[in-house]
């Protein structure tokens, strides 16, 4: 069995980016930032959703197939695993996978600090908004919630819209998480001209996942890309939550930004032991959770 280090303190590297127009540019432009972090000291390294690209989700266009590679044995992810190695950290890359012809996913793999691949996660919840088409492009995830133990700490992975849904959360920290980290790409229309619109937006997206962070008493690491793509303002603002919401680091809107963060993972064990939330759940009583929508007329006739 792998020997896995207990850390108290992590190193989170978040990498905030705009996207060029190729596969190679983007993916050159990242490895350097990730070699920038390292640089930081940074020893868990997060990208954003679908980071080698341009969001193509933007459209239904059966061309961008064609970015779709396999994993773990596409090009992309071998470049990571070399430069992995060669920096001593761990990599969070979300990527388009080609599963099999007609069959895509969007999945994120984790790769360890020696390289090593520890497997994938797909997206779970698929959207379907002006703008994000991805029902067009992605089968919904099959692998079910994921935690990986990297070197440096247990760790899990939901991407964008998972981030809307708290039972996503909820089982990934039950799963042992430590950190819960979210490749993302999100933003404004950019025919909404309306600040207060766009501001009550951002703030609900910091908001349902700080929730995350409280109700499970683990860290949230979010890493949103950054510019304009058609018709989308990506809103950057990616940022990192303690287990108790509190922010200690939120980049800005519109820049590329490259940054570290050291967290203690002692605190995971402070917030549970303070607030019981995890203790406190009455498991007996959320069997209607599984169900789509409960007819509260229909409930009241069968009491």
């Amino acid at each position: 069995m792998k020997n896995i280090e207990k850390h108290k303190y992590v190193r989170i590297g978040t990498v905030q980016s705009k996207s060029f127009c190729s596969t190679e540019e983007n993916i050159a432009e990242t490895e350097k930032q990730i070699k920038k972090a390292a640089q930081q000291g940074a020893q868990i390294i997060c990208l954003q959703e679908l980071f080698s690209s341009r969001y193509f989700c933007y459209t239904q266009a059966h061309s961008h197939f064609q970015l779709a590679e396999s994993i773990p044995e596409g090009n992309t992810t071998a470049r990571l695993q070399k430069l992995s190695a060669t920096l001593n950290v761990v990599i969070i890359a979300s990527l388009f996978e080609e599963r099999a012809p007609g069959i895509y996913h969007n999945a994120t793999v984790v790769i360890d600090a020696d390289g090593a691949y520890l497997g994938k996660y797909r997206k779970n919840h698929i959207p379907d908004d002006p703008g994000f088409n991805e029902k067009f492009y992605f089968a919904p995830g099959d692998t079910g919630y994921q935690v990986f133990n990297t070197k440096f700490a247990k760790i899990g992975v939901l991407i964008c819209w998972d981030q809307w849904f708290p039972e996503a959360a909820r089982i990934t920290a039950l799963m042992g998480a430590e950190i819960i980290f979210f490749p993302t790409a999100i933003g404004w229309d950019v025919t909404e001209k309306i600040d207060a619109v766009n501001q009550e937006q951002y703030e609900a997206w910091k908001i349902i996942q700080r929730s995350h962070a409280i109700a499970n008493g683990v860290h949230v690491v979010v890493v949103n890309r950054t510019g304009t793509e058609e018709g989308t303002r990506f809103w950057g603002g990616s940022f990192v939550a303690n287990p108790f919401g509190t922010m200690l680091y939120e980049a800005q809107h519109d820049v590329s930004e490259t940054k570290t963060i050291e967290i203690d993972l002692e605190q995971n064990r402070k917030y549970r032991e303070v607030w019981h939330f995890l203790r406190d759940r009455r498991i007996d009583t959320y069997s209607p959770i599984t169900k789509k929508y409960l007819d509260f007329c229909t409930q009241t006739k069968q009491n």
